[in-house]
């Protein structure tokens, strides 16, 4: 590939990337420790993610169990569950702290449904900002003694590129789209 394109290329697949970790963190009424991705507890007056201070898994279907490895940090991952958007209240025996996801209404998948395709309309903006960005840069070769031939094949390359993401963009939309509204 084209050093010039490489650059956008790089650019595009981060965006499909962020676009599939949005997606991971989004329930679909089955338990996915993914969830917790982003959550954050005060380790020893620093913040760090719930996975480098204990044990997750996902003993059944609907429920994540948390296993600090210090009983200390029990009341820390149960503040973080609460004080996030995650909704689901976490119950604790002491040791452990679990997670019940419910089953999913209707009505909620249909919501989530929606903002999976306006995560997936967001990245297929992104990707055509990166594209038209792109395209500025090869018209600035112009000025460079870079044929105007090259200059339309070099676009006719980007465009091939987006025209990839946008449907690896719509693949995910659709994947995720049909794991929330399956019952």
């Amino acid at each position: 590939m084209d050093a010039r394109l490489e650059v956008f290329d790089t650019k595009m697949q981060k965006s499909l990337n962020n676009l599939e970790e949005e997606f991971a963190a989004i329930r679909a009424g089955r338990a996915n420790p993914h969830v917790l991705d982003k959550l954050r507890v005060d380790y020893y007056g620093t913040p760090t993610p719930i996975q480098s201070v204990a044990n997750v898994n996902v003993p059944e279907p609907r429920m994540i169990q948390i296993q600090p490895w210090e009983a200390s940090m029990v009341k820390e991952i149960e503040k973080a569950i609460l004080t996030s958007d995650l909704g689901i209240n976490p119950s604790n025996d002491g040791k452990i702290i679990r997670l019940v996801f419910p089953e999913l209404t209707e009505e909620r998948r249909k919501e989530l449904a929606k903002d999976i395709k306006k995560k997936g309309e967001n990245a297929k903006v992104a990707i055509r900002n990166i594209r038209r960005d792109a395209n500025d840069t090869f018209k600035k070769l112009a000025k460079e003694d870079v044929s105007e031939d090259e200059i339309k094949d070099l676009e006719d390359k980007a465009q091939k590129m987006t025209d990839k993401y946008i449907a690896q963009i719509d693949k995910a939309v659709e994947a995720k789209t049909k794991e929330i509204l399956t019952v």
